[in-house]
């Protein structure tokens, strides 16, 4: 189907998930159940839960809770590529590690030593970095050893404030982190096993002028999108060639900005692999961007292809597509619910 003929997509609500009892900071789809989406979700209410969808029905429903863990919030969660850990990053200053053992999850390592909230964890695409970030203004990565170990590797240090989010190139082992300090850094190995931050994206080079909460890529990995506490979403490019062929410090671009779609925080941006960007915000609403093709004069732009008011009651914290060929989307909110979304084409 055609994404570029404006005017022919709808945004369906599938279905709202209860359970957590306190806001619903982070979502992650397991990237390895596409056929049966499972995803995970995290909250104030210190637990995670395991959501999984009824082939017959098509609906969602709690598989497990995962409590009794973490001692304050969990504020972000994400699966290792096998989908077979589940890593979970909470204001208690640590990490923990859960494993699928036939059916149950078990918690098989916990992570310690920022001083503080840890705020996000991310996987490299081969499963064998872990990266954390907290309110403590570092960056950790952990490396994966045999038997569900984690060894530090390296502490990253450059911020000047809280570090919001860190994500790993989706093809690359180049990480990104962004912060309250309206930065963007972008850190690589130096071979030698040191890491090494090897560009800032800061409101010098276009950047941000307020908090950068989230950063997602699209599906070849040559593009990014920023968003943040100034209302704008970012589009930044690179020559992924250069990276391919070893050069780490291939320098990211700004493209385009995109403003005047959110009157509030925009909290979390995520590109689905056909190159739709999701956007949340504080003004609880979802916005859909695509590229446009049309006019390319003046470089590349971004269009609005759909926006849905109060998506939710509260603030918006995450959007995440999910995995499999279905269009779906779930969001998570301060009002403790989770929707389930579908990009539906009219016909």
């Amino acid at each position: 189907m055609d994404l570029h003929d404006d005017g022919n997509m709808i945004l369906k609500e599938i279905q709202t998930l209860e359970g957590h009892t306190d806001r619903v900071w982070s979502l992650a789809w397991n990237p390895a159940t596409a056929t049966s989406p499972v995803f995970a979700s995290c909250s104030g209410d210190k637990t995670v839960r395991i959501w999984e969808q009824t082939p017959s029905t098509r609906l969602w429903h709690c598989k497990a809770v995962l409590e009794e863990t973490h001692t304050r919030t969990v504020r972000s969660c994400a699966w290792s590529p096998s989908g077979k850990l589940l890593a979970t990053a909470s204001f208690d200053a640590t990490t923990s590690i859960w494993e699928n053992i036939s059916g149950d999850f078990e918690c098989v390592s916990t992570l310690e030593g920022h001083e503080n909230e840890v705020k996000s964890v991310s996987w490299n695409a081969s499963g064998s970095f872990l990266a954390t970030c907290s309110r403590d203004k570092t960056v950790w990565i952990w490396e994966v050893m045999p038997g569900n170990e984690f060894e530090c590797a390296s502490v990253l240090q450059g911020h000047t404030q809280d570090v919001k989010m860190v994500k790993w190139h989706p093809t690359m082992d180049v990480l990104f982190s962004c912060s309250y300090d309206n930065t963007v850094k972008v850190w690589a190995e130096d071979g030698t096993g040191d890491w090494h931050c090897v560009q800032t994206l800061g409101e010098s080079n276009n950047g941000h002028s307020s908090t950068v909460w989230a950063l997602s890529f699209n599906a070849e990995g040559d593009r990014m999108v920023t968003c943040s506490d100034d209302l704008t979403l970012k589009i930044w490019e690179t020559d992924v060639g250069r990276m391919v062929l070893g050069d780490d410090h291939a320098p990211w671009n700004h493209l385009c900005t995109l403003s005047g779609y959110h009157d509030r925080t925009i909290f979390s941006v995520h590109w689905s692999r056909e190159g739709i960007i999701a956007s949340g915000a504080a003004d609880d609403g979802l916005r859909f961007f695509l590229e446009n093709k049309d006019g390319l004069v003046d470089g590349p732009s971004y269009k609005l292809l759909l926006k849905r008011e109060k998506a939710h009651n509260m603030d918006i914290n995450s959007v995440q597509w999910g995995p499999g060929e279905t269009r779906l989307l779930a969001s998570t909110s301060d009002d403790g619910k989770i929707k389930i979304w579908e990009l539906a084409t009219l016909t």
